[in-house]
């Protein structure tokens, strides 16, 4: 028995390491993929001011991962139960660091980036051209032809972007059904929950470290090394400042391809984690398992994927479970997609600081949550009719606290003719026609050019012409703009660069907004590992695989890729202002109406999340009146290991008695 328990625990201990192995390195690429994602979403407002595009077609930028990973999201997930499935995540997290790589550059084939602006270069300050003068004529319309637009290189340089964030999306599609389907199939049922919690803490801190990448990227001009930054005249609180971004996806890259390296080297299968029995009944089982699995292939490939499909429609749990996830993952994509956007224009900070912040303060406790939840339905075995009640109410609460930041609201940009008259007057709507008065009609200004200045009577205007500003003195960011005729103040009618900053009670706001989401963030976590086990004990267990690619792919399908793209145009709809490239077409939005960009930004999650909660409530009803696979796949397993332990214990008692002891002697002897 001595040799027997030794091979047991070397049998065990080899299965131990390994699967602790797959799940780091599956942690690992969680961790890879979703620090790709969170860079990405962070640097989507950067793309936008980059290549001059709205954000509508932003949106469609966002989208082409989901489309990426919707084209193979089921083949994988059946198929590749079929293949060597470590192998099959270790090539797609190499695609992934090829799209990273694609997605960057851009960067190296295009020229530098060259902003909006009325001010000329330093060597032309003197001949103070940008300022007001009654003496010059400027015309109001572009002084290039906009069929100019289409011929310049980059103006098409963010289709890189999409193929890059498309491969990205393909490169990702193996990792979560076949990743969790391999530790589902080698992991007792009680583990799972634990397993998978670890995963989901992985996709946590890869958005945190990408969060605090896109952070510092944001701070470093699109162009550093290559112009004088000194010449500068924005900071990277100006709507027209461009981070280095392409940093950020070469890391990226970087950081994928090494995750991959790992999965090549691990065996296609790995025993199923039990209960310790002797030498014999393994064997039979292996021996079974061996003609079960040549029986399995005998049948083909294809021949059950059609019946998986129609038992996974007629699924009633499993069908409204999809719905349920459809409609919030619509809400989550346009919360956490366009948060930076919006709290940019909301309390008037800058992309760096914002997305530092949403870092800081709602990833933390996501991850503690993700933990927490995992641990609680290992240690008290919550049952998945428990674990359905408990998603649905922490869901519900977390849904109804987080409508309270619709009240933190701050005023738009006081700026002359677009948000404020002149006389300091707040406008409800965007009046065109009032850019213009009469204490800046003599200059001539060209009036779409968005060049913004603060006057120190504490009114912005869109350029230091539109300000009548007739004198300027210093250069870069530090210059200032004297004898300003529409400034009406008791100073000396001066400006400075740049749009007047909001007051302290935005700031207060914003306080109170992320303290909302901390609260939020982390009862959402804990409701995800429950919610998520529903759908994992709902269905069979050989079609577990082929049900979680179902699933993405209809997140993918009816969420991923319509949100970014229907909700940015939303966005474009509350423009303000455009910005104006050199041939004369729009380019990027410069100015939001921050009251309807609130409107639209909670309204329609609120709208389409509250609209979840009626599929959920049928949910519950029906785990009370039906028998789900859970319950008889344990039923069995409970069984199967106490008539293998019964096997044990009456092997155990042969060996034992003393008549088998003397009919050995008796035929010694003999």
């Amino acid at each position: 028995m001595g040799e027997t328990e030794k091979r047991v625990a070397t049998h065990g201990g080899g299965y131990f390491s390994k699967m602790k192995m797959f799940l780091f390195s599956l942690t690992m690429a969680y961790v890879a993929k979703s620090l790709s994602g969170a860079y990405m979403n962070s640097m989507l407002t950067q793309i936008e001011r980059q290549f001059n595009i709205p954000t509508s077609i932003v949106g469609l930028i966002n989208g082409s991962f989901e489309i990426g990973n919707l084209l193979l999201v089921i083949f994988v997930s059946y198929f590749g139960t079929k293949l060597h499935r470590p192998i099959v995540i270790g090539v797609g997290c190499a695609v992934m660091g090829l799209g990273c790589f694609l997605i960057s550059l851009p960067h190296f084939l295009m020229g530098r980036y060259e902003y909006e602006k009325t001010i000329s270069p330093a060597s032309n300050l003197s001949s103070n051209s940008f300022l007001c003068s009654g003496n010059r004529t400027q015309t109001l319309t572009p002084t290039h032809d906009p069929a100019e637009c289409v011929k310049e290189i980059k103006s098409l340089m963010w289709i890189y972007v999409m193929i890059g964030n498309f491969i990205r999306g393909i490169g990702e599609t193996p990792i979560m059904p076949l990743g969790i389907s391999y530790i589902e199939d080698f992991a007792k049922s009680e583990n799972s929950p634990l397993y998978i919690g670890i995963l989901e803490t992985g996709k946590i801190v890869g958005p945190l470290i990408g969060l605090l990448l896109a952070s510092f990227c944001a701070t470093i001009y699109v162009d550093t090394g290559s112009v004088d930054t000194d010449d500068l005249t924005i900071t990277p609180t100006d709507t027209r400042w461009v981070g280095a971004w392409w940093i950020g996806f070469l890391i990226c890259a970087g950081v994928n391809v090494l995750t991959s390296i790992p999965f090549f080297f691990f065996p296609k299968t790995l025993p199923k984690e039990r209960l310790k029995v002797n030498v014999d009944v393994t064997k039979s089982d292996r021996e079974e398992k061996h003609r079960g699995k040549t029986k399995k292939e005998k049948r083909g490939i294809t021949k059950d994927f059609l019946p998986f499909m129609k038992s996974l429609f007629c699924n009633p749990i499993y069908i409204l479970f999809s719905l349920i996830s459809v409609l919030q993952v619509n809400t989550f994509i346009i919360s956490f997609t366009f948060m930076p956007k919006y709290l940019e224009q909301q309390y008037g900070k800058s992309t760096a600081e914002i997305i530092f912040l949403i870092g800081l303060y709602s990833l933390p406790p996501i991850c503690i949550g993700y933990l927490i939840g995992g641990l609680i339905m290992k240690k008290f075995k919550i049952t998945v009719k428990k674990a359905a009640y408990i998603a649905f109410c922490l869901s519900l609460t977390e849904y109804l606290l987080f409508s309270l930041n619709f009240m933190w609201t701050c005023d738009n940009f006081p700026v002359a003719g677009l948000t404020a008259s002149y006389e300091h007057e707040r406008y409800p709507l965007y009046v065109e026609n009032k850019v213009l008065a009469d204490c800046n009609t003599r200059c001539n200004c060209l009036t779409k050019t968005w060049d913004p200045v603060c006057g120190d009577n504490g009114l912005a205007y869109m350029s230091a012409c539109i300000a009548g500003c007739e004198k300027s003195v210093g250069t870069g960011v530090n210059m200032v703009f004297q004898n300003c005729s529409c400034i009406q103040s008791s100073g000396n009618s001066s400006a400075v660069l740049g749009l007047c900053e909001k007051g302290p009670e935005c700031t207060i706001k914003l306080q109170y907004f992320f303290i909302v989401l901390v609260i939020c963030c982390f009862i959402y976590s804990l409701a995800a590992i429950p919610g998520y086990m529903v759908l994992l004990r709902c269905i069979k267990s050989e079609e577990k695989s082929l049900g979680v690619g179902l699933h993405a792919f209809c997140m993918r399908l009816f969420a991923g890729i319509p949100a970014p793209i229907y909700f940015g145009a939303l966005v474009d709809r509350t423009c303000l202002h455009w910005g104006i490239m050199k041939c004369g077409e729009p380019g990027a939005c410069r100015m939001y109406d921050t009251n309807e960009f609130r409107n639209i930004y909670f309204g329609m999650p609120s709208a389409l999340r509250g609209l979840s909660y009626l599929p959920a409530f049928f949910i519950v009803i029906l785990m009370r009146k039906r028998q789900l696979p859970e319950d008889i796949d344990s039923s069995e397993t409970e069984l199967a290991e106490m008539k293998l332990t019964e096997k044990e214990n009456e092997c155990m008692d042969v060996h034992r008695s003393p008549e088998v002891e003397n009919d050995g002697e008796l035929k010694t002897k003999l």
